[in-house]
């Protein structure tokens, strides 16, 4: 695992963004196509923005699955993670082809259809981050190391939900869905790459829970470090709270 920190989430989002072009890009040229798996969030809009930025990448040649999305949430709700991903990504890249979770209809079988299409062929590089719970995608603690299912329905545990509301996607508690549809764990973990973009001080202890804790199914992004080749990008402030000896060993950029 690489740890990388920065002053501040400006400088995260453009490197990760850079990064995440880069390996997109040197995929494309190499097998003349790219398969991703992008998270959506608050913490990933100056990323995701960064990245449709991004010069030189042919988007025609990617093709897009995303982690997780809400059940029973309307596409068209400010929450939605399908509304997230057209309007801040889908359309301004014109991706050639993409797959959305739609949670509204029958659940069981959006899971089995785009987990079919997932593992259709490699994932090249999967953008991830970590929750305030320590979730990964919307596995909350104690997170299912062992299901190879690539996507299942989920119940979302309150400190999950309530970061739904911090975050201002919904007014109140009332208002979050209950359940959502994931991707697993172990499918997070078959991508080639992995970026994980975790800027602000909200995530600090996650973050040291992950990256200095037990690999445990009570600290879900722990199983991160088990992976060959994984970028964590912290900020700061979302790297404060780790010991002296981790962040020596960080790649401090500006």
């Amino acid at each position: 695992m690489i740890i990388k920190e920065f002053s501040n989430s400006t400088d995260l989002a453009q490197a990760a963004a850079r990064r995440a072009a880069q390996i997109i890009s040197e995929t494309i040229a190499l097998r003349g196509s790219a398969r991703i798996i992008v998270a959506t969030g608050a913490s990933h809009l100056a990323f995701l923005t960064a990245l449709v930025a991004s010069p030189g990448v042919d988007w025609s040649k990617a093709e897009m699955f995303h982690l997780d999305e809400y059940v029973g949430l309307p596409v068209t709700h400010p929450a939605s993670f399908r509304k997230y991903l057209m309007e801040r990504f889908i359309q301004p890249t014109g991706i050639g082809r993409y797959h959305l979770l739609d949670g509204e209809g029958d659940v069981s079988a959006v899971c089995q259809q785009v987990g079919e299409a997932l593992n259709a062929g490699p994932i090249h590089v999967a953008f991830v981050g970590i929750g305030e719970n320590g979730h990964l995608a919307f596995n909350d603690p104690p997170a299912d190391f062992e299901t190879e299912t690539p996507f299942l329905v989920v119940n979302l545990d309150e400190a999950c939900r309530r970061q739904q509301v911090g975050e201002g996607w919904f007014r109140d508690l009332s208002e979050v869905p209950r359940q959502a549809i994931t991707i697993s764990i172990r499918q997070i973990l078959k991508a080639e790459k992995i970026l994980c973009v975790t800027p602000e001080r909200r995530k600090a202890k996650a973050v040291k829970a992950c990256l200095e804790g037990p690999i445990s199914p009570a600290a879900p992004a722990s199983i991160l470090r088990t992976h060959a080749d994984v970028t964590v990008f912290l900020d700061q402030d979302s790297a404060s709270l780790l010991n002296q000896q981790t962040r020596a060993g960080a790649s401090k950029e500006t």
